[in-house]
């Protein structure tokens, strides 16, 4: 296992992720990582063709992604959409040298599927290992990635992933109007402001 590491540095407005790079690494040191870290949710690992990302979430990190997955439930309760939150559930092919973790992850309607149709993942760090690349060939139909402030959806194209303006895996979701319940103090409030807002879309108020 190399002892090859640099730490990213973080904004300085945003409380630090903390991150390890680390290169040259096998299967089998990747499968080693996994099993020395346990059945926990952080630090998440990623692995791409034998490098390594070791990502501790910050607390800001962590309060956006939940925020992000709280309102998503919200919209899938209030349009009758069943789902199975599966949080940062460990996605690994040996054959395809990819593994990773996702901040949430959500199986959608009524059958249980191999794969989340919908990956969360929030960035606040540049010149993190490209994680599209890994979700592409683990058959991740679409990922949100959140960075500065905005969601950007990629949804899967024959094996690449094509950003898009609205999600397909949950159709009719207005993006610009879940954002704008991010900012909320407390979950309770965003829960509650989307909810309403929603209802008054349904009822064409």
């Amino acid at each position: 296992m190399s002892t090859q590491a640099q730490r990213a540095i973080e904004p300085d407005t945003l409380d630090r992720d903390h991150m390890v790079f680390l290169h040259d690494l096998s299967w089998d040191d990747y499968e080693s990582l996994l099993r020395m870290r346990g059945d926990h949710s952080a630090p998440r690992i990623s692995y791409l063709e034998g490098e390594v990302e070791i990502m501790s979430p910050s607390r800001t990190h962590e309060s956006i992604k939940s925020m992000i997955g709280c309102l998503v439930e919200t919209y899938c309760l209030e349009q009758g959409i069943r789902f199975r939150p599966l949080g940062s559930w460990t996605l690994k092919e040996r054959p395809k040298k990819r593994g990773a973790e996702a901040d949430e992850c959500y199986i959608l309607g009524d059958a249980d599927a191999e794969r989340p149709h919908l990956a969360i993942e929030v960035v606040l760090t540049s010149g993190r290992i490209d994680k599209l690349d890994i979700y592409r060939k683990l058959g991740v139909a679409e990922v949100w990635y959140w960075r500065k402030g905005h969601i950007q959806p990629y949804q899967l194209q024959d094996e690449r992933y094509v950003p898009v303006t609205a999600s397909q895996v949950l159709p009719g979701l207005d993006l610009a109007l879940l954002h704008g319940f991010l900012d909320e103090p407390t979950a309770y409030d965003a829960i509650l402001g989307y909810r309403q807002a929603l209802r008054a879309a349904a009822d064409g108020v």
